[in-house]
């Protein structure tokens, strides 16, 4: 299917906004279940979208320690980042027709040729 990391991005963005904060570790358990392809999510790419959408001020992040626990970053989404979402859903939704569009061309042109072939035989 390619390399369709990208779409981490705005599965990050939607758990941060539901969310209100988080840290990678809780993220990364529930990004599986919101994947927009079958592809597996890894850590890794996770942690690099995190990184791009602080740099970009799509999130903000701070170190907080827990009792007993190591300290971990929390991130939470900034007011760029909400509209950086509206931008996401946009792009997907003008995705999720074209691409319907594509299927319903695909199966047309497969069905006009399974008759001509039919025709032929």
């Amino acid at each position: 299917m390619g390399n369709l990391y990208r779409f981490v991005e705005p599965i990050v963005l939607l758990l941060l906004k539901e969310k209100g904060r988080s840290c990678g570790y809780d993220l990364c358990s529930e990004l599986q279940d919101h994947a927009l392809t079958d592809a597996e999510i890894d850590k890794a790419a996770l942690y690099r979208t995190l990184r791009q959408l602080e740099k970009n001020g799509n999130v903000k992040s701070a170190w907080e320690t827990g009792e007993g626990g190591p300290a971990r970053r929390v991130y939470r989404l900034t007011k760029e980042g909400e509209k950086h979402l509206d931008e996401w859903a946009a792009v997907l939704g003008n995705l999720s027709r074209s691409m319907a569009r594509f299927v319903r061309d695909v199966r047309k042109r497969q069905a006009t040729s399974v008759t001509k072939k039919a025709r032929a035989a």
